[in-house]
């Protein structure tokens, strides 16, 4: 079947795809508020800009596929643009709040283990193959906005949150491949809703704070579960 006619030069196509790419890169704003919260010592509300990170990372990609944005601005990276604003809302801030706010050993040894992540993080968004040709992510996908979003909401002690970070780093060069949640086509549909209930499930235990519903915190947990064991079968599988 050939592809849909794309008018590259329709002044309309190339307006909406300008606004996706300011829409991608408001993430770098929202990453410097995001810091400011945490210097400010407004830790939760930090993990709300970072909320709003996810959104837009969330759903810049679909937007940007279905307004064919590389065809109609070819000479601009998108791609690029993402990573970027990926690896300071994904990486950088998330990171940050954990070394600023205490939650990683004092002194060297803290400092250290959160230079770690970032070094990790620095390979793996360099990876030609991070983003694998049937949809996956190839290593640990940098999710330690999700690992600082437990660790602060959580009251997780110092040690464990060293244990969670070596973990992951190692994670980073271990070659599972991680479910793509928009594009994964096994079970894509099924993906999407629970990746989005995720997402609600964080904004209440935002909401109730310090004292965040059990219930709540379960279902949140079980997709971090699911996430990690539905990514390990359908590696072994493949």
């Amino acid at each position: 079947m050939t592809a849909p006619y794309v008018a590259k030069d329709s002044p309309r196509l190339r307006a909406a795809g300008w606004a996706l790419h300011t829409y991608t890169a408001s993430g770098t704003a929202i990453a410097f508020l995001a810091l400011t919260a945490a210097v400010g010592g407004e830790e939760i509300a930090a993990l709300w800009w970072l909320f709003l990170a996810l959104l837009i990372d969330g759903t810049d990609g679909m937007l940007a596929r279905r307004l064919r944005v590389k065809e109609v601005i070819p000479a601009f990276d998108g791609a690029r643009l993402d990573d970027i604003g990926d690896y300071i809302t994904y990486c950088f801030v998330p990171i940050f709040l954990l070394w600023y706010g205490g939650h990683l050993p004092e002194g060297r040894l803290g400092t250290l283990l959160a230079v770690l992540p970032l070094l990790a993080s620095s390979y793996q968004f360099c990876r030609t193959d991070a983003k694998t040709d049937d949809h996956f992510f190839l290593g640990f996908p940098s999710y330690w906005n999700v690992l600082a979003f437990y660790v602060i909401v959580l009251g997780v002690s110092p040690g464990a949150t060293a244990a969670l970070l070596l973990t992951c780093v190692v994670l980073v060069f271990v070659p599972i491949k991680y479910v793509y949640p928009s594009r994964t086509a096994t079970a894509r549909g099924l993906n999407l809703v629970l990746a989005g209930s995720w997402l609600v499930t964080y904004a209440v235990m935002l909401v109730q704070f310090p004292d965040p519903s059990v219930v709540v915190t379960a279902l949140s947990l079980l997709y971090v579960v699911y996430y990690a064991a539905v990514s390990v079968v359908l590696t072994l599988r493949r």
